[in-house]
């Protein structure tokens, strides 16, 4: 779970059972255990929720009600998956850095975004003179090999639908990981 920054538990609105002030309270305390006890991650069980509700004491469905509330109002950014590739067998981990031409950079995002073993795509600013690239394109494979690969499909894709817009690209391959956590809050 990531929390956003600034956090501020009082909160009211939906979720909330009346507006008293009391019910206000519970729900800012309820609010504060939950991102307590989840930003270590959610236990990897079938329920991982119902175990949750267990911990702090209350239903199930109050904790999905919590949770959805944080989500609606920013205050939780996403709830994800958030998985170890060189665990899982994928220790070449390659950022693709493209330089697209600003025109259609939308639409190159969306395309690349959209192929499946790309797992995460983004537009950033450029900074130049030496940084000259403003997309941003992930792919893991079992080899630096493969993985070039992958983003010589990416590059033959480009071309293919959008001629002459990427004009420069490079790999920049992980040496490890160094962090896979949201903001922590102290108990």
């Amino acid at each position: 779970m990531t929390v956003s920054d600034p956090i501020d538990f009082a909160v009211g609105g939906a979720g909330v059972p009346s507006g008293k002030l009391g019910d206000v309270q519970a729900a800012a305390d309820l609010d504060r255990r939950l991102v307590l006890a989840t930003q270590g991650g959610l236990a990897l069980v079938a329920r991982p929720y119902a175990l949750l509700a267990e911990q702090l004491g209350t239903s199930e469905a109050l904790v999905r009600e919590r949770l959805a509330v944080m989500l609606a109002d920013g205050r939780i950014r996403r709830i994800g998956a958030v998985p170890n590739h060189y665990a899982i067998g994928y220790p070449a981990n390659g950022m693709s850095v493209w330089d697209i031409d600003d025109k259609c950079i939308d639409a190159v995002g969306e395309q690349v975004g959209g192929l499946p073993f790309v797992t995460h795509c983004y537009r950033r600013p450029r900074h130049l003179p030496d940084w000259p690239y403003n997309l941003f394109a992930m792919v893991h494979a079992a080899t630096r090999e493969a993985a070039l690969e992958r983003v010589g499909e990416i590059a033959a894709a480009i071309e293919r639908d959008f001629p002459g817009v990427c004009r420069s690209r490079d790999v920049l391959f992980s040496a490890g990981i160094l962090k896979k956590t949201g903001l922590r809050i102290g108990a």
